[in-house]
């Protein structure tokens, strides 16, 4: 019996030894060696999320991060299963995109223009997304070595890297953005 797309997915066995041989199965049931680009991927999108989940704790944090997490959940679900004709998976879409751009656009309308680069760092909170963006983009990377990956994937997670840029700059509101000050530790 197949699983309805809103009926949560139910995990009786954590491990399988199905992967013991250095390879795991894609959503479509795909062998292929944990080192494909791929899964590398997956991988990628997979630490993203635990860092998003790291930031979201805090006390403060934004509370878009909750629904940011479910969607890297989607994305990795869309990056797991290659495309076939005929067959109706879980994919990113524009509309999440949109949200995305949406919530950039909120969160910089509440900051004053940047004056220079901003190093990463400040508040936790600050330093937390900053950890995120930067595996955010390593992730993006990642995704863009996969052949036949959905383009929204990588879109999506480049307008991501914004938005936890603008969390973090949001977040050292109060304590103040540190920002590059270049040749500052060069000795004459």
């Amino acid at each position: 019996m197949s699983r309805k797309r809103d009926e949560p997915v139910r995990l009786t066995r954590i491990y399988t030894g199905g992967g013991d041989r250095g390879e795991t199965s894609l959503g479509d049931g795909t062998r292929v060696p944990k080192t494909d680009a791929r899964v590398e991927a997956i991988g990628e999108v997979d630490e993203l999320n635990s860092l998003v989940g790291w930031a979201a704790v805090l006390e403060g944090a934004p509370e878009v991060l909750q629904r940011i997490q479910n969607e890297l959940f989607d994305l990795g679900a869309d990056l797991a299963t290659p495309e076939q004709t005929g067959r109706d998976r879980l994919r990113v879409s524009q509309e999440q995109i949109g949200r995305l751009e949406h919530d950039c656009d909120l969160a910089n309308s509440q900051l004053e223009p940047l004056k220079s680069f901003v190093l990463p760092g400040g508040t936790e909170l600050a330093a937390r997304l900053f950890v995120a963006r930067a595996v955010c983009r390593r992730a993006e990377r990642a995704v863009l070595r996969v052949e036949g990956a959905s383009a929204l994937v990588a879109v999506y997670l480049n307008r991501l890297s914004d938005l936890l840029f603008i969390l973090a700059r949001a977040a050292n509101t109060a304590a103040g953005e540190v920002l590059w000050k270049p040749g500052e530790s060069v000795q004459p």
